[in-house]
C-alpha cells in the first residue's frame, strides 16, 4: 500500500524557467510511469495501462477524445495515465482518515493534498453540529436522504448534479430518479463548459454536438484550433493532428498563449517522437487577445464574401438567413472593418490576411474549439459566427470538414444524451413517461449557476452530486460556499476526497462509488457500462481491478438503492430489476433515446457504434427552418480600463479539471506551485510587476470586487493586455452573475483584474 502525503506541500515558492517548445516524448513516458508507480504500484498499474482505451478494456476516466479503429498498444496520454493511476491507487481514505482529521482541519488543506489521500472506502456521515465524519451504513444513509427529500414542501427544493464521469446507464437512472421525484433540477458540468456550444449549434445546425468524426481530421485540408490547448487538456488529439499534418493538412492555432503541444509534438508511440525531432504542428499561430475570436471569424467571413469565395449551391439548397447575414457582414468600408478587427483581436492585418489565404487554399476545413471560446459573455455569438464561416464554403456535411467542439470529461456528452439536462425536449419527456408509466415534470429546472443562486436564496435545501467537485468547479467560490452551507443536506457520490466534502450543508454524506477502473459485479455477473465520446461514438467500458473495499458500490447500485428507499415498497418503477443488470437499463434506454436501437448488441461490438447526426450524415438540419441557419452576430469587446488586464483561467499540465495530479506545469516552465499569474513582460513593466514579486488579484465586475491573494508574478509571452492563472484557485474571481448570453455559462475566460500589494493571506 502506497502512503499518502502527510503534510500539505508549501506552494509559495514555485520555480520558474523558460516555457517548453515541445510536448510529450520521453519526459511524458517517464512522468506517466512515475505516477503509476507511486499511486497504484507498477504490478497493479501497468496491466491497467495496457487495457485503457482498448477494445475489451476500459475507457480513460479523463478526457472524451475518441479512439481510432486501429489502436496503439499504449492508447493513452500522460494525463490519462495519471487519471488511471489516481483512480486505481492503493491509497485509502477510510474511517480512520476521517477520525484523524476534523472538518476544520480538512478545510485548511489544498485540493492537491485532499486528492492524494486515496479512495474513500466507506459511506461517511457528518451529523448536524459535528466536527468529524463518521461511518454510516448504506441503508441508514439512504434512509437519511429519503427522509430529507420527503420532508421538502416541493420537489424543486432538491437539485441533482452530475459530472461527466458518470456512465450512460447510471446517468439515465439518475435523471429518471430526479424526474420520478418530480423535478427537472439536473445541473451538470456541461453548464460550465460546452453549454455555449450546444446552444449555438442547436440554433444553427439543429443538433448541439460536433459534426466530425476522427477520420475527418485526417482528410481535412485545414484545421483551425481556436481557444484550446490540446497538449494539456486533450493530449491524444495531438496524435490525430500529427496524422493529419502528415497527410497534408495545414493547422492554424488561435490562442492568447503559445502552447508547447501545438508547436512541436514528440509522439511517444513512435521512435521519431521518442528520440527524433517530432512533428511541428502549427503552420500559422495567431496570438489573439482573449475574447477576440468573434472579430477574427467575422473578418474572415467578410473577406470571403468580398471575394465571392463561397459555395452558392450549398447556400441556396441547405441554408436560411444568408441575405441578412451577408448584408450585416459587408456593411461599411472594407479597410475600416479590417482595421477594427485587428484592434479587437490584437493581430496585425497581415496575420488576418494570412489566415484568409489559408482558407482560400483549402477545400475542406474543420474548426476545433474548447473553453477558450465558450466561457465569455459573447460565447454563443462567437460559435454561431464559426458556423457561418463553415456554411459559407459548404464545410458541414462532407468528409474532412465540420464543427468540432472538443469535450473535456470522459462522458459529459453521453450524460446529456441520457437526459441529464434541466431542459430536455418534450419528445424525450414523452418517451420517458410512456416507458415508465408516470408523468415527468415539464417545467424547466435549474442549471448550475441557477442552482447556486437557489441554494443561496434558500430555495434548494438538498443537494446531491454524483461525481465531480462542485464547490471547486463552480464560479464565485465564496458565494458558492455560502450557498452550499445554506442547504439542509449535501450528498456527494465520490471516489476520493475533495473540497466539496469539507464545504457542506447542515449535515452531509459521502457515498463511495466504483470508478472506471473497478470491476463491477451485480446480479451474479460482471457488468459493463457504456460511454459516448466527443464525436458521438458509443462504446463499452469494463473495469479491471477489484475494488479496495466491499463497501464501494457502482453508481447504478447507489441510484437504484436510493430510489427503492425513497419511493417505498408500492413503487411501480422496477428499480430492483434495473439495479441487477445493466442490460435491462440499456433495453429501456433503447425505447426512450433515439439512435440506440439494438443497444445491447451494438454495445458489444468492438469499437461500439456511432449515433446518428443528420447534418453530418445527410446534410439535413433539424432546425425550425428545416435548414442550416446563418446568423447575425455582434459583440462589444470587454472594457478593460487603465492599469487592468483581462484574465483567463486555465489548467496546469499536472491537472484535469479540479483534480490536481501534481504541482508542476512543465510545458509552461512552472514547478512546485499553483498560485501564479502569467503576464506579458511589457504589460508587467507598465504595471510595475517585477517577475517573482507577489500581488493580490482583484477582480472587477459591475461595481463589485473579488480578491484572490498572494499570487507570484510570472513574466510570460501572453497576448498583450491579457493574463492567465490556474483554476480553481482563481474561481473566486469569477462573478456568479457574469454569464454568457443564452447559455448561462460562467465567464471564466474574461475577468477584468487589477493588481494590489500582496496581503499574504489566502
Amino acid at each position: 500500500m502506497t502512503k499518502a502525503p502527510q503534510d500539505d506541500p508549501d506552494q509559495d515558492s514555485p520555480q520558474v524557467s523558460r516555457p517548453g517548445r515541445r510536448a510529450a516524448g520521453l519526459p511524458a513516458v517517464a512522468n506517466s510511469l512515475r505516477t503509476v508507480g507511486a499511486q497504484a504500484g507498477l504490478r497493479r498499474g501497468l496491466p491497467l495501462l495496457r487495457a485503457v482505451n482498448q477494445t475489451g478494456g476500459f475507457d480513460c476516466p479523463g478526457c472524451a477524445w475518441p479512439e481510432p479503429d486501429h489502436r496503439h498498444p499504449a492508447e493513452f496520454c500522460e494525463n490519462g495515465a495519471k487519471a488511471v493511476a489516481e483512480e486505481a491507487t492503493r491509497r485509502t481514505a477510510g474511517p480512520e482518515f476521517f477520525a484523524e482529521h476534523s472538518l476544520e482541519d480538512l478545510a485548511g488543506k489544498s485540493g492537491y493534498w485532499l486528492g492524494q489521500q486515496g479512495r474513500i472506502t466507506r459511506p461517511m456521515h457528518l451529523a448536524e453540529g459535528a466536527d468529524h465524519y463518521e461511518p454510516i451504513g448504506w441503508d441508514e444513509a439512504f434512509g437519511l436522504i429519503a427522509s430529507e427529500l420527503g420532508a421538502l414542501d416541493h420537489p424543486d427544493r432538491a437539485a441533482f448534479y452530475t459530472s461527466g464521469r458518470t456512465g450512460n446507464e447510471a446517468a439515465f437512472l439518475y435523471q429518471l430518479l430526479a424526474r420520478r421525484f418530480g423535478t427537472n433540477n439536473l445541473p451538470d458540468c456541461s453548464n460550465m463548459c460546452h453549454e455555449s456550444s450546444g446552444v449555438a449549434l442547436g440554433e444553427t445546425i439543429g443538433i448541439g454536438k460536433g459534426s466530425v468524426r476522427l477520420e475527418d481530421l485526417w482528410e481535412a485540408d485545414l484545421i483551425i484550433v481556436a481557444g484550446q490547448n490540446p497538449g494539456t487538456n486533450h493530449p491524444r488529439m495531438l496524435t490525430a493532428l500529427e496524422k493529419a499534418k502528415r497527410a497534408g493538412a495545414r493547422i492554424a492555432t488561435v490562442n492568447p498563449m503559445p502552447e508547447a503541444g501545438m508547436r512541436r509534438f514528440k509522439n511517444p508511440q513512435t521512435a521519431r517522437g521518442l528520440v527524433g525531432r517530432g512533428t511541428e504542428l502549427t503552420d500559422l499561430f495567431l496570438q489573439i487577445k482573449v475574447g477576440g475570436d468573434l472579430a477574427l471569424f467575422g473578418a474572415i467571413n467578410r473577406m470571403l464574401l468580398r471575394d465571392d469565395a463561397i459555395d452558392r449551391d450549398f447556400i441556396d439548397r441547405h441554408t436560411h438567413g444568408f441575405d441578412a447575414f451577408a448584408a450585416h457582414r459587408t456593411a461599411g468600408d472594407d479597410a475600416a472593418a479590417l482595421a477594427e478587427a485587428a484592434d479587437r483581436t490584437g493581430l496585425t492585418e497581415a496575420e488576418i490576411e494570412r489566415l484568409h489565404e489559408l482558407v482560400l487554399g483549402s477545400g475542406r476545413i474543420v474548426v476545433c474549439w474548447a473553453m477558450g471560446l465558450t466561457q465569455h459573455k459573447h460565447a454563443v455569438p462567437t460559435i454561431r459566427e464559426i458556423v457561418d464561416f463553415l456554411l459559407l464554403r459548404g464545410n458541414i456535411g462532407r468528409p474532412g470538414a465540420g464543427v468540432c467542439p472538443v469535450r473535456g470529461h470522459s462522458n459529459v456528452q453521453g450524460d446529456r444524451t441520457m437526459g441529464i439536462s434541466e431542459r430536455m425536449p418534450e419528445r424525450f419527456l414523452d418517451a420517458l413517461g410512456a416507458e415508465f408509466g408516470f408523468e415527468p415534470p415539464r417545467e424547466p429546472g435549474l442549471d448550475t449557476v441557477d442552482t447556486i443562486r437557489a441554494m443561496r436564496d434558500g430555495k434548494v435545501e438538498v443537494f446531491i452530486g454524483m461525481g465531480g467537485n462542485f464547490v471547486s468547479a463552480t464560479p464565485d467560490t465564496a458565494a458558492t460556499e455560502r450557498a452550499v452551507r445554506n442547504c439542509r443536506l449535501t450528498v456527494q457520490i465520490s471516489t476520493k476526497p475533495n473540497r466539496s466534502h469539507v464545504v457542506t450543508g447542515a449535515s452531509a454524506l459521502i457515498l463511495p462509488a466504483l470508478g472506471r477502473t473497478d470491476l463491477d459485479f451485480r446480479g451474479g455477473t460482471e457488468q459493463f457500462t457504456t460511454v459516448e465520446d466527443s464525436m458521438g461514438l458509443v462504446h463499452a467500458t469494463r473495469g479491471r481491478v477489484r475494488p479496495l473495499s466491499e463497501h464501494m458500490r457502482s453508481e447504478v447500485a447507489i441510484v437504484s438503492g436510493l430510489a427503492r428507499r425513497l419511493f417505498g415498497p408500492d413503487e411501480h418503477l422496477p428499480w430492483e430489476e434495473l439495479a441487477s443488470d445493466n442490460d435491462r437499463i440499456r433495453d429501456r434506454i433503447e425505447r426512450v433515446v433515439p439512435g440506440f436501437e439494438d443497444y445491447n448488441a451494438r454495445a458489444r461490438r468492438p469499437g461500439g457504434f456511432a449515433l446518428p447526426h443528420a447534418p453530418r450524415d445527410e446534410r439535413a438540419f433539424p432546425t425550425a427552418t428545416g435548414k442550416a441557419n446563418f446568423t447575425v452576430n455582434e459583440a462589444a469587446p470587454t472594457e478593460v480600463g487603465s492599469g487592468r488586464l483581462l484574465l483567463q483561467t486555465l489548467r496546469s499540465h499536472d491537472q484535469f479539471n479540479t483534480t490536481v495530479y501534481g504541482l508542476d506545469d512543465r510545458y509552461r516552465g512552472i514547478r512546485g506551485g499553483r498560485r501564479v499569474v502569467m503576464v506579458h513582460p511589457d504589460d508587467a513593466a507598465e504595471l510595475d510587476l517585477p517577475d517573482g514579486s507577489y500581488r493580490d488579484l482583484v477582480g472587477e465586475w459591475d461595481g463589485q470586487e473579488r480578491r484572490a491573494p498572494h499570487f507570484r508574478i510570472v513574466h510570460y509571452p501572453t497576448a498583450r493586455g491579457c493574463a492567465a492563472a490556474y483554476y480553481p484557485e482563481t474561481n473566486v474571481l469569477v462573478p456568479l452573475d457574469s454569464v454568457a448570453d443564452a447559455s448561462n455559462t460562467p465567464t471564466s475566460k474574461s475577468i477584468v483584474v487589477r493588481f494590489e500589494p500582496d496581503s499574504g493571506g489566502r
